[in-house]
This record gives C-alpha cells, structure tokens and sequence, in this order.
C-alpha cells in the first residue's frame, strides 16, 4: 500500500538507453502537491550477493578491477541473475564462478536496495557454508582471484577504508554479528 502523502505518479516514461545489464529512463512524475517533476532512473538486473563463512572467523573474498572506480576491490562474491535463474541458483552458480567451491549449507538472508534514490538494483544475500571442491569456472570477461580472510581483519580494512564496497560492508557486519552470536 502506498502512502498518498508521498507517491509520486508516473506521467510520461523514456528510455535513454537501454544496454546489457541496466537501462536509463526519464520519467515525468506528479507529486501529492499536483506539480511534477523529472526522476532519473537506472533499471538494473537482480544480483546476489554470497556471504561465504570459511570455517567460524573466515569469509571467501574475491579480489578484482573495477572499472568504474579505477580501483582494485576486494569484494564478496556476487553476480546478476540471469533470466529464468532463481536468486539461489545465481548464489551458487557465482560461488561456483568466482571461488571454485559449490554450497553443500546455502541459504537465503536478506535484500538490500543499493540506492533506491535512482535505481531499482536489488541484491539478495545468501549464507554459504560448508562447501565442496568444484572447478573454478570464470567468466570469460571476468579476472577475479579468490581468497579467505579472518573477518576482523576485514572490518578493520573497511574502517582503513581499504573497502569501500557498500555491499561488501554491509556482508563483514552481518558476518561479524553471526561470529559474535556462537
């Protein structure tokens, strides 16, 4: 149920661009005072992101380059959705991607949107654990290299700002409170 005090009613949709993982529309709203106003907005593809608990204190990282910021991120393992692929299916196919390990325990957790003041991105969280060998299985457009830390550690990188990665961070909280729950 919406709040009448704060919707705004879409008028008038169009789609700037329209690419592989996202797309850009404007679209002409009508506010609760009856003005309107423009909103930029960027469709993105459902992704997962996989906290993956090495043992009781560790978690699977990846480290990769991010084009975006020019950087070299030390992230969780995620990924899109692809079509027809439920969220959970993505969760251990992308494990399976970027770690090379296949979920034996895996389970839902949460969704995060990333920010809903201008895009739709939605992630849903999953919990790894105990895990089989798989064959590491890369994307062709992906360079990633997979490797467990203490999360301690990892909370004090993200304090150092060694990790900016808001999905990344939000994952070492949840992983420090399940650490701290045994």
């Amino acid at each position: 149920m919406q709040d009448e005090k704060f919707y705004e009613k879409p008028i008038k949709s169009d789609t700037i661009y329209d690419g592989k993982i996202l797309k850009l529309r404007v679209e002409t709203v009508e506010l609760a005072n009856k003005k309107y106003s423009k909103r930029e907005i960027v469709d993105h593809q459902k992704g997962v992101g996989i906290i993956a608990l090495d043992g009781e204190d560790k978690l699977w990282m990846v480290k990769q380059y991010r084009r975006a910021i020019d950087k070299v991120t030390i992230e969780i393992p995620a990924g899109l959705v692809e079509s027809n692929e439920l969220p959970v299916e993505a969760a251990k196919r992308e494990l399976q991607e970027e770690v090379g390990f296949i979920p034996n325990d895996i389970s839902y957790l949460f969704d995060m949107h990333a920010s809903p003041g201008f895009t739709n991105d939605k992630l849903s969280f999953f919990l790894a654990q105990d895990f089989s060998e798989s064959k590491l299985d890369q994307d062709e457009d992906e360079n990633v290299e997979a490797f467990s830390m203490e999360i301690d550690e990892l909370y004090n990188m993200v304090e150092n700002g060694k990790i900016t990665d808001a999905k990344t961070i939000i994952a070492i909280l949840y992983a420090i409170k399940l650490k701290n729950e045994r």
